[in-house]
């Protein structure tokens, strides 16, 4: 793992099922528990090793909903089981009908990576997920949330923020919209343009 690491230039954490609840909860009732589909405890180790040698290695990570929510629990974060049965009040988070479209707005934190790279307070979402980040890990902090209060983004806070080139952790699909608005392409830009050196935007 550390000689894949090393190869790559950068690293992306993509979307997928859900994660084993043992990973981040002492206790899930058999109701949350016939929520939770399509664990693969494989994929959750493999990627739980790419995430510790990323960070070791320093170099510019991107996580994208599945790889949001499991880099939470890398850290000791938790999360949201189900988000229908534990969020009173909660949008509609899974709209698989409409994944390549914006289905929400998210509160972007001012002065956030997040923000700079879209360069507006607000950015139109797509959302395919029915967990969510919960607890927030050390050592990251939230720069997005939907309107119902649901952690859309994660960074690392200011006296972390060297640790790695870039990070950027975001809930939603940057990738099913980046052809069509520019604060999602610009999402991969800054990305690519850390992978080679840079910085800062």
């Amino acid at each position: 793992m550390a000689e894949t690491v090393e190869r790559c230039d950068r690293v992306m954490l993509t979307g997928g099922d859900d994660i084993q609840p043992e990973l981040y909860a002492a206790d899930v009732s058999p109701e949350l528990r016939q929520t939770v589909a399509g664990v693969d405890a494989t994929r959750d180790l493999f990627e739980l090793m790419v995430i510790e040698e990323t960070f070791r290695q320093h170099k510019p990570l991107l996580a994208i909903c599945r790889g949001h929510q499991l880099i939470n629990i890398a850290f000791g974060g938790s999360l949201v089981v189900d988000i229908g049965t534990q969020v009173s009040g909660a949008l509609d988070h899974r709209r698989m009908d409409q994944k390549n479209e914006c289905v929400h707005e998210v509160a972007l934190t001012r002065g956030s990576l997040i923000w700079k790279i879209a360069t507006k307070s607000e950015l139109g979402v797509n959302s395919s997920h029915h967990q969510a980040v919960d607890r927030v890990a050390e050592p990251f902090e939230v720069t997005a949330r939907s309107p119902d209060g649901i952690v859309e983004a994660m960074e690392l806070k200011s006296d972390a923020a060297q640790v790695l080139p870039f990070f950027l952790a975001v809930q939603f699909h940057p990738e099913r919209l980046f052809d069509r608005y520019s604060g999602h392409r610009n999402i991969f830009k800054a990305f690519v343009k850390a992978a080679v050196g840079s910085k800062k935007l």
